[in-house]
């Protein structure tokens, strides 16, 4: 089972739990977080990143397995909340894997000069 079966298992129950699909809140927190809408999820995400940056500085100064494992929890949460986002505008995390797989043996300097080109030229346009 490849981690893109997970992907697209977790996504198709996000998709379950939206309201328009029979999602209740009141036994969803999924269906909770897009019945209240962006701000909600949105505001989860800048939570979860914070919280992975702090395990991560927290590995950063002592490796061990519980470190280890708070830093993999706190990214699988912001993970988790990503896709709430992603399924709320109607996207899939093929839709991200497909921008990882474009970006594949671009280094990242020539990659940030691409994107800032193109954003140039979309203002000119």
């Amino acid at each position: 089972m490849s981690s893109n079966d997970t992907l697209a298992r977790l996504a198709a129950v996000l998709e379950s739990r939206k309201i328009a699909n029979g999602g209740n809140p009141e036994a969803s927190y999924v269906a909770r977080l897009f019945a209240k809408g962006p701000d909600a999820f949105l505001k989860k995400i800048g939570e979860e990143a914070t919280e992975a940056v702090m395990a991560a500085k927290d590995l950063e100064r002592g490796d061990s397995a519980e470190l280890r494992a708070r830093f993999i929890g706190e990214l699988a949460d912001l993970w988790f909340h990503s896709m709430v986002a992603l399924a709320h505008y109607g996207l899939q995390p093929a839709d991200v894997l497909a921008e990882l797989e474009r970006r594949e043996g671009l280094g990242g300097l020539e990659e940030k000069a691409l994107r800032k080109a193109q954003a140039r030229e979309a203002e000119g346009s």
